[in-house]
């Protein structure tokens, strides 16, 4: 019987070693390698749900003057990150209290009320628009989703092994509790805070690529910085980067995206409304 356990462990191990390396995908300019087992349809389509989950709930931006700043700003990073395949949509929420943006996949984009005092200009506004159209670019939920979807063989593995060694039930829930906290913290986390730190970096490049400053990108983070009111949770159990470390990783990024800069037409650049 323990045999065939054994060979059952050894089985499923070996299946989840080729499902990982299976699924391996390129983060574009950075080239980083990646675990995805999402296709791209799917990601699209379970964005556009999402999407249409959250604007059911949403009161939207009657402003025709916001509504226009946003698209121009979002026509712009769109074509700088060049994927005529997605089905670009731009939406500005009405919600003063949230300072938020996001751009799901298949490029599907929100800007809340909230985040134009912080932003203040339009090139404020394209680096965070940049940086959340950056995540979409990078495959970044798809990847968290595989990373998940590979956790689950991983644990799946170690306790189809415990069971097949023979140990007590208070060993493996223990054992399994550690895989649990160690993947969380040890895995999990560090890729959410990469891939913070990569739609930083890509996103100074679209910014570049659409005509801001990528250099405006410091003064943006900074105020978001000053913004987040409260205490500050320690970076290792963080999804971002501290503000030290992303200050730092932004000015070793910048002459890569100034030379986008240089090369692209100015946008303009003025002060969001209802900014003072």
């Amino acid at each position: 019987m323990r045999t065939f356990r054994s060979r059952g462990w050894r089985v499923r191990i070996a299946l989840g070693a080729i499902f990982l390396l299976a699924a391996c995908a390129t983060v574009p300019y950075t080239n980083r390698s990646q675990f995805i087992v999402v296709s791209e349809g799917e990601e699209a389509a379970l964005g556009a749900q999402a999407y249409k989950e959250v604007l059911s709930d949403a009161k939207i931006e009657k402003d025709p003057r916001v509504n226009e700043i946003v698209r121009r700003i979002g026509r712009r990073i769109a074509a700088a990150a060049d994927r005529p395949e997605f089905q670009w949509e731009f939406v500005v929420i009405d919600d003063p209290k949230q300072v938020n943006a996001f751009a799901l996949p298949g490029g599907k984009v929100a800007v809340y009320t909230g985040m134009f005092p912080v932003a203040r200009t339009e090139a404020g506004l394209a680096t965070v628009m940049g940086h959340e159209v950056a995540h979409a670019l990078a495959r970044h939920g798809a990847e968290r989703m595989s990373q998940g979807m590979g956790m689950q063989v991983i644990g799946t593995g170690l306790a189809i092994g415990l069971g097949a060694s023979g140990a007590s039930g208070v060993t493996q829930s223990v054992a399994m509790q550690a895989f649990g906290i160690g993947a969380q913290v040890g895995v999990m986390l560090p890729f959410s805070r990469q891939q913070e730190s990569e739609a930083d970096q890509i996103g100074l490049i679209l910014m570049g690529k659409a005509g801001y400053d990528p250099s405006e990108a410091l003064g943006f983070w900074q105020r978001m910085e000053a913004a987040s009111k409260g205490g500050v949770q320690p970076e290792f159990l963080s999804t971002h980067p501290g503000h030290e470390r992303r200050a730092s990783d932004i000015n070793r990024w910048l002459p890569e995206a100034n030379r986008y800069y240089a090369a692209a037409p100015r946008a303009p650049d003025g002060k969001l409304p209802g900014v003072p």
